[in-house]
């Protein structure tokens, strides 16, 4: 039986994406919440969830020392998803909290959304709350979903579109980056584990990925 780890540093619906995974992982896998090194190096899944500012997802992690355990993991090939503020860490910086540094290890800045108005004329709120939908890149991920699917965001900072790895598109008085992926790294802004039918079916697509694209 294989073993998924959802890294714990203190922030994040560890609890909410545990169910979601178990519940689509069945008796393939072990879907356990750890703050320990040795645990987390040694999943064959791990899963780096992320809620609130990044700012303090980010003293947060490092803090722990559990961002290392992060890079040991991309570094050793074991399939790592991000999600929201998760994926956000992972790029180089953000504009929130006064200016934040991220983990680096992909390149993209993430500015705040400028809300403005909808095609209907309606102004648009930030944080972006809600569901909306997501235009997606080929990915095995998105395997078994529909393409402009809709999810669920709950986000006040975005990466820019036509990033070089921006693997799913969306809309929200601009277009931005609603997934990147990376050799065996993937991370939605979204929460597949709030995003019924559609985000069971990444979660599930993610349990049986290979990390290859």
């Amino acid at each position: 039986m294989q073993r998924i780890a959802i890294i714990d540093y203190g922030m994040g619906n560890l609890h909410s994406a545990q169910k979601a995974l178990q519940l689509v992982a069945g008796d393939q896998a072990e879907v356990i919440i750890s703050q320990q090194p040795e645990q987390i190096e040694a999943a064959d899944r791990v899963v780096l969830p992320g809620v609130g500012a990044m700012g303090d997802c980010m003293q947060a992690l490092v803090s722990s020392g559990l961002d290392q355990s992060l890079r040991q993991v991309l570094a050793q090939g074991q399939p790592l998803l991000g999600i929201c503020v998760g994926m956000q860490m992972l790029m180089q910086s953000s504009a929130e909290s006064g200016g934040t540094q991220g983990l680096g290890i992909l390149p993209g800045q993430l500015t705040r959304l400028a809300g403005g108005l909808d095609a209907q004329g309606h102004k648009l709120k930030v944080p972006h709350m809600g569901w909306n939908q997501v235009r997606q890149e080929p990915h095995p991920l998105w395997q078994g979903i529909n393409d402009h699917s809709r999810f669920y965001f709950v986000h006040s900072y975005c990466l820019p579109a036509g990033l070089e790895r921006s693997i799913g598109h969306s809309q929200h008085g601009q277009e931005f980056t609603a997934a990147v992926s990376h050799n065996n790294l993937f991370a939605t802004q979204f929460h597949p584990e709030k995003s019924h039918q559609a985000g069971l079916q990444l979660l599930a697509n993610f349990v049986r990925w290979s990390g290859q694209a």
